[in-house]
């Protein structure tokens, strides 16, 4: 089965995975290249993959748990834990900023030997392989639109970044020769610029669907559209939509003729709440308020 076919949930637990093991090899790779081709850039590239392995674990358990169904401390669900996981992966993503600019400040202060040229050819792999990770993974949380799955993808992007500066960093010293031995050292410092305003980019969305903020109204215009569809629904007076995961749960007030039974109105309120849940823009659950249609208030 193709990954596009899959679940939803389980499309971003095997992207995870994905990234996971590829960040898990590169970290070895550039650990290994960077100590044995003094550059501290590659050695802090390798952290940055560090990084990334624990921000995707974490981002693992969260869609794991994001999938235990409703229950009575959580009538909504748990997919809360989606957007927290990506304010956690921002958090991660600053704090390697941190700690790699820590360093690096640290190296440009020490006299080092030049890096070896070994190390561009390393560098150019890792970042080809970094960025179509990133594509991918974007690719996948775009589909999902799932926050959480494109913080993923951006500390991806992030470490393809270090990557470049580490590369450009690299190519000056070993051009310009003694006494350039911390360009590399510079390169990494001027990257985690970069990481930081990626974890910012992460967080703020994250943030917003914690706080329940509205979603595009063009998601709204759509659930809107379905149920106005329905012969019997007169108007859509109010609705209110909530990200929770993968999915959203819909608050809805629609309008029929003021002189149906309530028995007629119940059934058309649960027949729009099937057409929403039914029509491909995952909506989990809907609350239909039916009240009477008057033309002229």
């Amino acid at each position: 089965m193709k990954l596009s076919q899959m679940p939803a949930a389980t499309q971003a637990i095997r992207t995870t995975q994905l990234g996971i093991l590829i960040s898990i090899a590169l970290i070895f790779v550039k650990g290994i290249s960077g100590y044995l081709g003094h550059s501290y850039a590659l050695i802090a590239d390798a952290t940055e993959s560090g990084a990334d392995v624990i921000s995707s674990g974490l981002l693992w358990l969260a869609l794991l748990y994001a999938q235990r169904p409703p229950d009575k401390g959580h009538p909504y669900g748990h997919g809360k834990a989606e957007p927290v996981a990506a304010v956690v992966i921002g958090l991660f993503l600053l704090g390697a900023a941190g700690w790699i600019a820590y360093h690096a400040i640290g190296y440009i202060n020490t006299p080092h030997a030049l890096p070896g040229k070994f190390t561009l050819f390393v560098l150019l792999a890792v970042v080809l392989v970094k960025e179509l990770l990133f594509r991918h993974v974007m690719k996948v949380g775009k589909r999902l639109n799932s926050n959480a799955v494109k913080a993923d993808a951006y500390h991806h992007r992030s470490d393809a970044i270090t990557s470049v500066a580490a590369l450009i960093g690299i190519s000056i010293a070993l051009l310009l020769g003694k006494g350039y031995e911390g360009a590399d050292d510079w390169a990494a410092l001027f990257a985690c610029l970069f990481i930081v305003y990626n974890a910012f980019q992460i967080i703020k969305p994250a943030f917003s669907e914690i706080m329940d903020s509205a979603p595009s109204d063009e998601l709204i215009d759509a659930i809107c559209n379905v149920a106005s569809l329905h012969e019997e629904v007169k108007r859509v007076e109010k609705c209110y939509v909530r990200k929770m995961g993968l999915e959203y749960y819909v608050d809805m007030h629609i309008e029929v003729d003021p002189n149906t039974i309530v028995f007629e109105a119940h059934r058309i309120a649960h027949q729009v709440k099937d057409e929403l849940i039914a029509s491909g823009l995952k909506v989990k659950d809907a609350l239909i308020h039916v009240e009477p249609y008057i033309e002229h208030y």
